[in-house]
């Protein structure tokens, strides 16, 4: 009986510790794949703040061809 219960433990913690290898190997993976994921939102970010800055240069330029329009003379 205790042979056999040993021979349980023994199966039980050889489970045990390939279940924690692969959950390393699960958490390293995904370790990775965050740091991917963060890199690629900072790059989003600066993209889209570059975006930002165009596009809010744009309607400058735009709004000042409308103030010079409406502020040059009306020819008949």
């Amino acid at each position: 009986m205790l042979e056999a219960s040993l021979s349980q433990l023994e199966q039980l913690v050889s489970d045990l510790v390939q279940q924690n290898q692969a959950l390393l190997a699960t958490n390293q993976t995904l370790s990775a794949e965050l740091a991917q994921a963060k890199d690629e939102n900072e790059n989003l970010q600066l993209n889209l703040m570059e975006q930002e800055e165009k596009h809010g240069a744009t309607a400058a330029r735009i709004q000042a061809l409308v103030e010079r329009v409406s502020a040059g003379p009306v020819s008949a």
